[in-house]
């Protein structure tokens, strides 16, 4: 999806931008390629710089509730310092390297219902405007893809993927925000999880992968999430018993109960660090803080689980066709937004 838009801070007559991301899929810590096409206007013009920012959409959690917002991740100069000429078209070819906890939008074609797009910036004349938006999709990483195959060859189904403002404690992350997989239990966890919630961390030399479970609490018991931290190596998937590891994690995620069975008992690592807001003049910007909740309603999106993985197939054409009119409705509220 590809928004061309005059340069407004310039007025009419101003030169044009339509950035073109080429086809090829992206995963995390990869490197993202196009090209920027440049129209000139009715007079010549200084393109001092041309960037290209990533951004998501982003919720965050408060005690009033939960507030929705646009949040900048990543910035790269990618050209300028030069004259375009009137009428002149010119086309600026990028490459940038993706950071490593770049969420995933998509699994095996199918989307996850996160939403993560590239916006390009024109700074002309001493005025910048953000003068196009492109939907950015990624694909997860061979390691990312290995654990989710083996939950949906164990018998887990995919509920949710949203992105969460706030930080998770002992671990790498980097970014301001997680992405959040909420999975539905297998039928031999059914009775002692209600829900998974995995996050992936990555970085150059491997991975960690954190999962939550929301347990079920006893007549006494209320549930108590607990919260697992392992770390995989991008190197050998191919030779891994991806199914044995993952069931060993989730054998290890379900004994934890017993040591959570009581509110003294409960110790979980999880830890968001300050409190998060968004930016002024952001969409959703409520200036509210996050509590530390991981859980969310989500997309709504359901990929059904069995012998191919999570990604097998999506329960209910409409719900589909829901997730990719909500990512559209996304960019081009955002854009009326800026305009």
């Amino acid at each position: 999806m590809v928004f061309k838009r005059l340069l407004g801070a310039l007025g009419v007559g101003g030169p044009t931008v339509d950035t073109v991301l080429d086809p090829a899929p992206v995963r995390p810590g990869g490197t993202l390629t196009g090209l920027v096409h440049l129209t000139g206007g009715k007079a010549d013009f200084e393109i001092e710089h041309i960037t290209l920012e990533l951004v998501a959409r982003v919720e965050a959690e408060h005690q009033g509730g939960e507030s929705e917002g646009v949040l900048a991740f990543d910035r790269f100069t990618v050209g300028g310092g030069f004259r375009l000429a009137e009428g002149e078209q010119r086309s600026v070819p990028f490459s940038v390297v993706l950071p490593w906890e770049t969420p995933v939008t998509e699994l095996h074609g199918q989307n996850l219902g996160v939403v993560l797009g590239v916006r390009t910036e024109l700074s002309v004349a001493g005025a910048k405007d953000k003068g196009d938006l492109d939907r950015l999709n990624v694909s997860p990483l061979p390691a990312q893809e290995a654990v989710l195959e083996a939950l949906g060859g164990l018998g887990f189904a995919f509920r949710s993927a949203d992105l969460e403002y706030g930080r998770i404690g002992g671990t790498g992350q980097r970014l301001p925000f997680y992405q959040e997989i909420e999975l539905l239990p297998a039928p031999q966890y059914a009775q002692q999880i209600n829900e998974i919630e995995l996050t992936f961390l990555a970085n150059p030399g491997g991975m960690e992968v954190v999962l939550e479970a929301d347990k079920r609490g006893g007549f006494l018991s209320p549930g108590h999430d607990a919260l697992t931290r392992f770390t995989v190596s991008h190197d050998g998937v191919e030779q891994q018993d991806w199914p044995a590891v993952v069931d060993g994690w989730m054998r290890q995620l379900a004994e934890h109960r017993a040591s959570y069975a009581t509110p003294a008992g409960y110790g979980s690592p999880m830890n968001h660090g300050s409190p998060a807001h968004f930016g002024p003049g952001e969409p959703g910007h409520k200036g509210q803080h996050h509590d530390g909740g991981r859980s969310g309603p989500g997309m709504g999106t359901a990929v059904a689980a069995g012998a191919a993985g999570l990604a097998a197939g999506v329960v209910g054409g409409m719900v589909a066709g829901e997730v990719v009119d909500e990512v559209g409705d996304f960019f081009e509220g955002d854009e009326e937004d800026e305009g």
